[in-house]
Parts: structure tokens; sequence; C-alpha cells
């Protein structure tokens, strides 16, 4: 099956600082400490995960998770 786009889904680690990300509908999780890190592992978890005899996505999109709490 071919896909044009993998989604990561990331959000900010309030605990530690940083990154995590996992990639939706796939086994893909990365972190990164920045948000160019959190890019280039992004990057180079699709490429280990899709090896030579699978077709890699042409995109990838990140989606950044912002959890707001509001008082009840």
């Amino acid at each position: 099956m071919m896909y044009t786009e993998i989604i990561f889904i990331v959000s900010e680690d309030e605990l530690d600082g940083g990154y995590t990300a996992s990639a939706a509908g796939f086994g893909i999780h990365t972190q990164g400490d920045s948000l160019d890190e959190i890019r280039r592992n992004a990057r180079e978890a699709v490429d280990c995960y899709f090896d030579e005899t699978m077709e890699k996505p042409k995109r990838i999109r990140l989606g950044f998770l912002r959890d707001e709490v509001i008082k009840a």
C-alpha cells in the first residue's frame, strides 16, 4: 500500500522538557530536545521503519498537540 503522507502527533513533555512524537496508525515513535531535533528524528524514524522493499511516504506531517486546561 502506498502512503503519500505520514502524520506524527507531537507533544511537549512538561516534566522533562523536549518533545515526543508518534506516527498515527504506525508503530513509529521518537523524541527530541528541540523542534529541529524532533524533525530530524521523525525523518530518521520513517527511514528506519520503511525498508528498501517498502515505498516510503512522500511527506511527513507534524501535528502539534496542545493541551489546554480550563477552570470547571
